[in-house]
């Protein structure tokens, strides 16, 4: 039985991987860094900002260097999106819905607090989830199930019975070490890029997916 949903953040949530890619053109622009921009992506989207940062740079960071990295790209970033914030299509509905049903809501995202608070202010989630992990907590970001198996600790839910939310490959990967099935939403990635045998299915956004009645078939579970 299914007892609860384990968001990812950006891309998931929040229709905000356009604007990261756009950050990300601007601060390797700022440190004269040359990228390649769909590579990039692929190496760090779930992975925590230190991470991102040892991921690009070609000499040696130390924590202290790397943290400052990552919180310069991430304002960046803020500073891009909040005129143009916008949710997956959507989710608020269906993450309140689910709340009804009585599902716990957990997010793991490989974002740090200020981009977690940042997302949370325009989102107004009712009610709100009932555990956030985020990517500056000393977790290994994904593929390693790390921030998933947190979530679903503080929720005291165990792995087998949550569902995964994803909309990248990494997620998607970490999900499956977690234990925990998935539902691939589609925001950047193509379904042959988010499969695995624990997918229970790829859709767009949350309309979509709130038309394949998964709602009800998780709340008959309950019931």
């Amino acid at each position: 039985m299914i007892e609860a949903l384990i968001f990812d953040m950006d891309g998931t949530m929040i229709d905000s991987m356009p604007t990261h890619a756009r950050s990300w053109q601007v601060f390797a622009q700022r440190h004269g860094l040359a990228i390649e921009l769909a590579d990039l992506l692929r190496r760090t989207t779930g992975r925590t900002g230190v991470e991102c940062m040892r991921e690009i740079f070609p000499r040696k960071l130390g924590d202290d260097e790397a943290l400052t990295l990552a919180l310069e790209k991430e304002v960046i970033y803020r500073e891009l999106f909040a005129p143009v914030f916008a949710e997956v299509a959507g989710f608020s509905k269906f993450a309140a819905l689910a709340a009804k049903m009585g599902l716990k809501i957990g997010v793991a995202t490989a974002g740090d607090r200020h981009n977690i608070a940042f997302a949370f202010e325009h989102l107004r989630m009712h009610p709100p989830p009932d555990a956030v992990v985020g990517g500056d907590e000393g977790l290994p970001g994904k593929p390693e199930p790390a921030l998933f198996l947190e979530a679903a600790r503080r929720l005291g839910v165990a792995p087998a019975r949550c569902i995964v939310l994803e909309d990248a490959p990494f997620g998607i990967e970490a999900a499956r070490r977690a234990g925990m099935r998935a539902i691939a939403i589609g925001t950047s990635h193509g379904a042959a890029e988010l499969d695995g045998p624990h997918v229970l299915t790829h859709v767009r956004d949350y309309l979509e997916l709130m038309k394949t009645g998964i709602l009800e078939k998780l709340h008959a579970e309950i019931a």
